[in-house]
């Protein structure tokens, strides 16, 4: 069978991909993120963009170096136009769930397949995820329980937790929702003999 590795640090890509059964390595593409963001911003793409570029060039750079089929994934959150960095504090993540309370926002999941420096496939999945009218009390005990795990999140939730508490509406695919559409994915690693058929 053909190498599968994961260019990715994220322990939901990983907790995903394992669950389906999918044996890979992981390797940490190394990318400068926040410059890549940077420019295409300063390009005038929009957070859909910077989600693709963001796993093209963790997969391409990747796949320069090791042999085998690389996995490169990047998801953005979108909320009034903007593109949404992680949190970098519970204070932080507190403000943001305040801000998307009430309100949809939008997320967009990258997933890129890569080999020899080349992209072989790519796709993206988009969902909107509409928050409740949650109370303050409410808040604040999510972020007591949840702590610091809020901050490895673009929305500060994981929806396969209590994070699921926090929403009124959710339109989309949940794998793209928890970082990495499967779907496609699963079904190009077959053709490509990375998995049985």
């Amino acid at each position: 069978m053909t190498r599968i590795i994961l260019a990715s640090q994220s322990a939901a890509r990983s907790q995903l991909l394992a669950g389906a059964g999918v044996t890979f390595d992981k390797i940490v593409s190394g990318v400068d993120e926040d410059l890549v963001k940077a420019r295409i911003l300063a390009e005038g793409g929009s957070p859909k963009a910077v989600a693709q570029a963001l796993a093209d060039i963790k997969a391409v750079t990747v796949s320069d170096l090791q042999p085998g089929l690389v996995i490169g994934a990047d998801q953005t959150l979108e909320f009034e136009g903007g593109l949404h960095d992680k949190a970098a504090s519970l204070d932080e993540a507190r403000a943001r769930l305040l801000a998307l309370r009430g309100q949809p926002h939008h997320l967009h999941s990258a997933v890129t397949l890569a080999q020899d420096g080349q992209v072989l496939w790519s796709e993206i999945a988009c969902a909107t995820l509409t928050m409740r009218d949650f109370s303050e009390p409410f808040l604040d005990a999510y972020l007591d329980q949840e702590g610091e795990a809020l901050l490895g999140s673009v929305g500060c939730y994981r929806l396969e937790g209590p994070g699921a508490q926090l929403f009124a509406q959710i339109e989309g695919d949940y794998f793209a929702i928890l970082g990495l559409p499967m779907l496609g994915l699963l079904d190009q690693l077959r053709q490509r003999g990375a998995l049985v058929p």
